[in-house]
């Protein structure tokens, strides 16, 4: 499983092409910045420090919720007190209940290179874009009010990191290995978190990080950089479709992880024998998973050690969970890429399957061949989400500004050495007895699937203390699971019971 890149390449390249030629941005009118801290770069339209703040209502489950919404920029200080960038954020904050002691989420997407739009109008936001209710785009594009917003129980602010959304570098010397990187990534992330906590005034709050995809490798490392160069301690930390989390796998424990994620695929195109497909879903995979551990696990050890009876037993098996002919995963030696799963399964239809969410069907231009054209759910996604976005902060938010909102930006290369994120929150769990961790999966995602963070969570706590703390939950959905309207009706609840469970009642001790 690729252990970082949850988005498309192909849909990054051709964002980056259209940034290099859009016209130079106009200033945006904003209010007077808060901080006094000199502009490091007059002479640029882009202005690291700045806001605008409208004020709103919404209906959530019921209740009507007042708050004001604060979009702008706030900036990235180097160690000189200069602004080596400006991130932008939309900040939420409840303006009918008492701020002291309300929680704070802060919330970041993946990539790298992806902006925080997809959880702002998909999932948590007090908006919701137009889709239907499973997830596929529809027009007229717009936005409505969410009824589901966890904004309800918890401030929140959506953070843009460097060159996505209106984030940008301040000034051509800055160097892009400050940012570009999974250690540069966390450290001025916490120190910009440390900025926007002081600024508004939140250090009395319980406080959490929710990330989605790569996001997932960048709140594991915030959550033990916060406590050890900030001393910001969590009350709580929501992993939504997990990376790998810089724990290794190996090539067979990697292939062999794989079968349950195609089992579900396979179920969900009733693709299986009678026998299979009859079941409930979450009655199935724990069949698939056990087989996964016990059978196949040890053979793909094995390798050519692996006698020939025993092989096609255990390819008979495979092909019958995961809906493809026995001849296929004897062609691969029981590996069976995902990229051939996603362009296989379908064939003798005509389709091909998504990769973050295989509920999704694609076309390709000829059915030969060992991977689809293109990501169907990725290009559907872009397609529902990006008018929302611009229409939304322009209109609604009163953000104006010709600079492009970087759905994907430009972050390569990134530097993916020495990632020990799932061990940084595995240590901040240890040394924080507050601390809690929510994982959200959806069966259907091919990219970070969720067998996956299933044995991330088995490896970061082999003895099992602190297993009272952890939760997993899986959905029958893909990657943005909460873009199907029942899941995001669950998700958004489980999120509100993880946060009113983690608020502590007694002193942090073991």
């Amino acid at each position: 499983m690729n252990k970082i890149l949850c988005c498309c390449i192909a849909a990054m390249l051709t964002v980056f092409h259209t940034v290099a030629q859009a016209p130079k941005p106009a200033p945006v009118k904003q209010e007077a910045p808060a901080d006094t801290r000199k502009n490091a770069s007059p002479d640029l339209n882009f202005n690291p420090d700045a806001v605008v703040t409208t004020n709103h209502t919404v209906t959530i489950k019921g209740q009507k919720v007042a708050y004001k919404a604060i979009a702008g920029t706030l900036p990235v200080w180097d160690e000189d007190g200069k602004a080596i960038a400006g991130l932008f954020y939309t900040y939420y904050e409840r303006t009918d209940a008492a701020k002291s002691g309300r929680p704070l989420v802060i919330s970041f997407n993946g990539g790298p290179g992806s902006a925080s739009v997809w959880m702002h109008i998909g999932y948590t936001g007090p908006v919701l874009l137009n889709i239907d209710d499973e997830g596929y785009p529809v027009q007229p594009y717009g936005y409505k009010e969410n009824p589901y917003s966890i904004l309800d129980v918890a401030d929140i602010v959506y953070v843009d990191p460097v060159n996505t959304g209106y984030s940008r570098i301040v000034g051509k010397d800055v160097p892009k290995t400050k940012f570009f990187g999974v250690n540069a990534d966390i450290k001025y992330l916490a120190d910009w978190i440390n900025t926007f906590v002081t600024r508004y005034d939140r250090w009395g709050s319980p406080k959490y990080l929710i990330g989605e995809s790569y996001g997932t490798t960048r709140v594991s490392g915030l959550a033990l950089e916060l406590q050890q160069a900030h001393w910001m301690y969590l009350n709580g930390v929501v992993l939504v479709s997990p990376t790998t989390l810089g724990i290794e796998r190996g090539t067979a424990t990697d292939a062999a992880l794989r079968l349950p994620y195609f089992a579900a695929t396979a179920w969900y195109h009733k693709k299986l024998a009678a026998n299979f497909q009859q079941k409930e879903l979450e009655a199935f995979l724990p069949e698939v998973e056990d087989f996964t551990m016990n059978q196949l696990l040890p053979a793909l050890n094995k390798g050519s050690l692996l006698d020939e009876a025993t092989k096609r037993s255990i390819a008979e098996k495979m092909a019958a969970y995961a809906g493809l002919s026995q001849q296929v995963i004897l062609q691969n030696n029981l590996d069976v890429s995902p990229n051939l799963f996603w362009k296989e399964l379908l064939r003798n239809e005509g389709f091909t399957i998504g990769r973050l969410d295989s509920r999704y069907k694609g076309i390709d231009k000829r059915d030969g061949g060992e991977r689809p054209d293109f990501n169907a759910e990725l290009t559907a996604w872009l397609h529902a989400f990006t008018p929302p976005v611009n229409m939304y902060l322009r209109n609604e938010l009163n953000y104006k500004t010709d600079y492009p909102y970087n759905v994907f930006g430009p972050v390569y290369p990134w530097d993916n050495n020495n990632d020990r994120t799932g061990e940084n929150l595995r240590s901040a769990m240890s040394t924080n007895p507050y601390l809690h961790l929510l994982v959200q999966s959806g069966y259907y995602d091919g990219a970070c699937d969720y067998f996956n963070a299933k044995y991330n969570l088995w490896q970061m706590d082999p003895s099992g203390r602190l297993k009272d703390r952890i939760q997993w939950a899986g959905f029958r959905s893909g990657h943005m699971m909460y873009l199907r309207k029942e899941d995001l009706k669950t998700s958004t609840e489980q999120i509100r019971a993880f946060i009113r469970a983690s608020i502590p009642s007694k002193a942090a001790k073991y």
